[in-house]
């Protein structure tokens, strides 16, 4: 960044160009630098980190937000932070943000989250990067208390980085009338799963289709987990990597199978 510039930000997200979370998002970001959004043009929730590969990749640019430049792309988020970067940027961005999602991204659904992956993409790139979610699905969620804690966020990463190879994972609890966040906490990945279903039914035309139901279930009664700082009323931040090697059983293995 040259002296004088102002920060160059990134926003994109997994719910849509035209998802309220993402534009709470650029709000907040224009008080930071200058901004430019790249997002799927339609919902591409629980689609981790897909790319496409056999369909063309569309963008059109889209006067959505107020004084930034935004363009809506036919892929997914991971896509859209490719695109970005090697397509329509004239320089690297200085900070990437995801979201805000609708809905928690807090345990082992960072895998499946579309927030994370564009994160994740950027810090492929080497490039320091935020996924923030809210822990409510409502496509008109209130946002409202989020402002604080994102701008103190995004702040620190722009002012002092992230260690290579990291990103961030920040969880939102719903906001409830009366009782304000209590904070911050960092924390790791509580151990968790979706117990899953799957409901068969009948189309208008009957025939059968599948639709995948579930619910989650937290196996770690931890008080250093994500799961408990949203639990208690805490923001989560959540420090997670590309690097899923378990470092730790290599030496295990080696020995073992040697």
């Amino acid at each position: 960044m040259k002296e004088g510039q102002r920060p160059l930000i990134l926003v994109s997200n997994d719910d849509s160009i035209n998802s309220k979370g993402i534009a709470h998002l650029v709000s907040l970001m224009k008080e930071l630098g200058e901004v430019v959004v790249v997002a799927p043009n339609s919902p591409q929730s629980g689609m981790g980190h897909a790319i496409t590969i056999t369909d063309p990749l569309r963008y059109f640019e889209v006067d959505l937000f107020e004084g930034v430049k935004a363009y809506e792309c036919s892929g997914t988020p991971a896509d859209c932070v490719k695109i970005a970067k090697t397509h329509l940027l004239d320089r690297a961005p200085d900070l990437v943000v995801s979201g805000i999602n609708h809905g928690s991204n807090t345990s082992v659904s960072v895998l499946y989250s579309g927030t994370m992956s564009a994160a994740l993409e950027a810090t492929i790139e080497d490039l320091p990067a935020v996924g923030f979610s809210l822990c409510d699905y409502d496509m008109d969620a209130d946002f409202s208390h989020t402002s604080e804690h994102i701008l103190q966020i995004t702040r620190q990463v722009l002012e002092r980085g992230l260690p290579k190879g990291i990103s961030l994972n920040v969880n939102f609890p719903m906001r409830m009338e009366g009782e304000p966040i209590k904070g911050r906490k960092l924390c790791r990945q509580a151990k968790g799963k979706w117990k899953e279903a799957l409901e068969e039914r009948m189309d208008p035309l009957n025939r059968k289709y599948l639709w995948l139901t579930g619910h989650y279930v937290n196996q770690d009664q931890g008080e250093d987990t994500d799961e408990w700082a949203i639990a208690n009323n805490y923001v989560s931040v959540v420090p997670v990597k590309v690097d899923m090697t378990c470092h730790e059983t290599l030496s295990y293995l080696t020995e073992e199978w040697n």
